[in-house]
């Protein structure tokens, strides 16, 4: 495929993708983060087994990048997570860290 073929591939995949994730309504954010933190499991793997495998020096480097980047994405996700759980708590409750360390 040539250049200008895959950068309109590129742009309408991102005006998709905006469309669909701005039609996304606030209860189901939730499930949708945790199966986007799983893909980047997926994609942590693979970063790692391409990495494992490489000979070169550039290969070696840009799959470190890709390995540290899949990480910080997969991890980030987790904290957004995390934090929109405890948004759908009550007021009056505690966390189960901070119950436990009451005891």
């Amino acid at each position: 495929m040539d250049g200008i073929t895959l950068l309109t591939i590129f742009v309408l995949a991102v005006f998709v993708g905006f469309e669909v994730v701005s039609k996304v309504s606030t209860t189901l954010h939730t499930p949708l983060m945790s199966g986007a933190n799983a893909i980047h499991g997926v994609i942590l793997v693979g970063a790692i087994i391409v990495t494992g495998q490489t000979t070169s020096t550039l290969g070696l480097v840009l799959g470190l990048l890709a390995v540290v980047l899949a990480t910080v994405n997969m991890v980030g996700g987790f904290v957004v997570t995390d934090r929109m759980l405890e948004m759908f708590k009550g007021r009056g409750q505690r966390p189960a860290a901070s119950q436990e360390a009451g005891r």
